[in-house]
């Protein structure tokens, strides 16, 4: 594929500080880049660009329609339309309760099916079924639902766990998958859970991912997790369910794998379904592996099991059948792969020092991928696949960047205390001068083992936080993917021990280099990030002038008797605080056990509706520094989850956030 244009969104630039660095203000309006459908022929896709106003917190949205081998965009007219999906039938979209369909890829619209109120549409290869998800009262968890004289009253009732999930509490209401047809009414959806406590799409972030159509339309596969309750919350055995429409019978195609089975796939020949596995029940970072099964046999393979990493990211079947392309982290960075399905052999198509996300459209010669790094929001790229050469297709953000002076990234090397290599990455500020010194911040991930690559976020930025002229240290510590199974692993039940090793070895490297004012050193990080701060704060000799900690985790017994996804509890910690032995997760490795060595400003962030790491955590934290009479502050956002998603409260955590660096670093 050949581009002939590059697609610049037309947009105003932003106005800029004098430094022409990042700012808050600006990283939240800038340009986001998202795929909405791609053509069946993969020739053509429709993408939006959207806009933060930080005003309203509501985001503008245009779209436009893409010839891929042409390299050419034209804006078009969506109105309130949400796609749905493309396939040879045509294109779908929903509008309030009716589904329309185009065959002239949107430039008029026809009324196709009535949906009602209706989540996550899928419609069937053939056009004749509709397959949906919407919420479905299953338990009177509800005062007012068990007591109809009584319907002004908030009790919530319970009697098993899983009462409260992520940032919601249970109201006795499930994800359900229904399948229709587009002959008959809404009202004669099937629902294919009826009466079960089960979640399909999964929560708190499945979505139409989560039921696929087979090829000839006969079954509808969907990825649940057939528990409730306590067994629920202890277990990451989800399966993939096969639904007969012509039969009525399901079938269970993962049974025999007790963890995680996710995200299904048909082959464009409709011979094979792929899906991502994991072994091991109540490990939620077990290695992920790519899974096919021969439709017609059933006999299955997993394609990556010899391969001493983990898939982490898309995953995309290759429009011949005979590859699969994924994404996976890879020393410290995402890159592209490929495995050949007939002989499983993996190929790492990209390098750079950059992350390649979602996989789009396969031209035979080239992809289609989007792709970010520390400094740029994504855009869309091809991938040449002969030799992994990427050419830029979009630049929605063009305008915006000529005004910012970049940060630059680097990836060193450092020994740690018992022998091996760990990848740091350091970020250095704009106009980086090596002959001053710079204040600089320890970065800790969270996770504990999610990748720490070349990201970008609106969150935890880090060209922002370079941009406020701090030198960033982000080391690749034990648990985290892209350095190998065993460094993966190596975190779990070993929280507060080599984990903190590293982050010391990472320190101490950087204070040996002439540019860090090594009195000028701060460690900052979120969820396992936040507690490697609490853990820090008792442990750190006095490495440190400040620490920020947001949702972290800071008494472990309380933590585990308040979370709710207590497969990872159990899992990472070793066990639950009455087992006996005592797990050294509740005593050596538990922060609030060393307050007593606490001498250093904190500030500590928390979110009112985060569940995983709940309220209390943070409040404990803040309270003993208190009484500590350590110098401290306490940033809440009550409507906020383990995250800060609303644009006016991230202003402000950033703004505290870097204020707070200002008066103690």
């Amino acid at each position: 594929m050949k581009l002939k244009h590059t697609l610049v969104a037309v947009v105003a630039p932003i106005l800029m500080n004098a430094q022409n660095v990042m700012t808050p203000e600006l990283l939240w309006t800038l340009n986001r880049i998202g795929v909405s459908a791609v053509s069946p022929d993969q020739n053509s896709l429709i993408y939006t660009v959207s806009k933060t106003d930080l005003k309203t917190e509501k985001s503008n949205k245009d779209a436009y329609f893409f010839n891929i081998n042409k390299g050419q965009a034209a804006v078009m007219d969506l109105g309130k339309k949400s796609l749905v999906q493309w396939d040879k039938n045509g294109l779908y979209a929903q509008e309030g309760e009716k589904l329309y369909r185009s065959q002239d890829a949107g430039k008029t619209w026809a009324e196709f099916y009535l949906i009602g109120d209706a989540d996550n549409i899928v419609i069937s290869p053939d056009g004749r079924k509709v397959a949906f998800s919407k919420q479905v009262l299953v338990e009177k968890v509800m005062g007012k639902d068990k007591y109809d004289d009584v319907p002004n009253t908030t009790a919530q009732i319970y009697t098993d766990l899983n009462h409260r999930h992520w940032d919601y509490f249970n109201e006795g209401k499930y994800n359900h998958v229904f399948v229709v047809d587009v002959s008959g009414d809404i009202t004669s959806a099937k629902d294919l859970l009826d009466g079960k406590p089960w979640d399909s799409p999964q929560r708190p972030f499945g979505g139409g991912e989560d039921f696929v159509w087979s090829p000839d339309s006969s079954e509808l596969l969907y990825v649940t997790k057939a528990l409730s309750g306590l067994k629920y919350a202890t277990s990451t055995n989800t399966d993939i369910f096969a639904y007969n429409v012509n039969t009525g019978a399901t079938r269970n195609l993962t049974a025999d794998n007790k963890g995680y089975d996710m995200s299904p796939a048909f082959s464009p020949d409709g011979k094979f379904l792929l899906w991502t596995s994991m072994a091991r029940d109540g490990y939620e970072a077990d290695k992920n592996d790519i899974k096919i099964m021969d439709w017609k046999s059933g006999a299955v393979r997993n394609l990556t099991q010899p391969w001493d990493e983990t898939v982490s990211g898309s995953i995309f079947w290759a429009k011949n059948s005979k590859n699969i392309y994924f994404t996976a982290a890879y020393r410290g960075t995402k890159q592209l792969f490929s495995v050949d399905v007939k002989k499983g052999k993996i190929q790492q198509l990209t390098h750079g020092d950059f992350d390649v996300n979602d996989i789009y459209a396969d031209n035979e010669k080239t992809l289609l991928v989007s792709r970010t790094d520390m400094n740029h929001n994504a855009d869309l790229f091809s991938v040449n696949l002969k030799n992994g050469k990427m050419d830029q297709v979009t630049k929605v953000n063009a305008e915006n960047y000529s005004l910012i002076t970049p940060s630059r990234t680097e990836l060193k090397m450092v020994k740690t205390t018992d022998g091996k290599e760990m990848g740091v990455w350091f970020i250095y500020p704009p106009n980086f001068d090596a002959t001053k010194k710079y204040p600089t911040l320890l970065y800790c991930q969270g996770g504990p083992q999610s990748a720490l690559t070349q990201t970008f976020s609106t969150r935890w930025n880090f060209a922002l936080m370079a941009a406020n002229d701090y030198i960033i240290v982000a080391p690749n510590r034990r648990g985290m993917p892209g350095w190998g199974t065993k460094w993966n692993e190596d975190i779990s039940g070993d929280w507060g021990g080599q984990v903190m090793k590293d982050y010391l070895s990472a320190t101490d490297y950087a204070r040996t280099l002439p540019y860090v004012d090594t009195d000028r050193m701060g460690a900052v990080g979120a969820s396992f990030g936040g507690y490697s701060v609490f853990m820090l704060a008792g442990i750190h000799e006095n490495r440190f002038k400040t620490f920020i900690a947001h949702d972290g985790l800071f008494d472990m017994k309380s933590w585990y008797l308040t979370t709710e996804e207590l497969f990872f509890a159990n899992w990472d910690l070793g066990g639950s605080p009455y087992d006996k032995p005592t797990p050294r997760s509740y005593t050596d490795f538990n922060p609030s056990n060393y307050v007593d060595k606490w001498n250093t400003p904190i500030m500590i962030v928390q979110g009112g509706i985060d569940y995983r790491v709940p309220y209390e955590q943070g409040q404990e934290a803040f309270q003993a520094a208190q009484l500590k009479g350590i110098k401290s502050k306490f940033l809440y956002f009550p409507n906020e989850n383990h995250w800060v998603l609303h644009p006016q409260n991230a202003l402000v955590w950033q703004r505290e956030f870097f204020g707070w660096l200002k008066e103690t670093l």
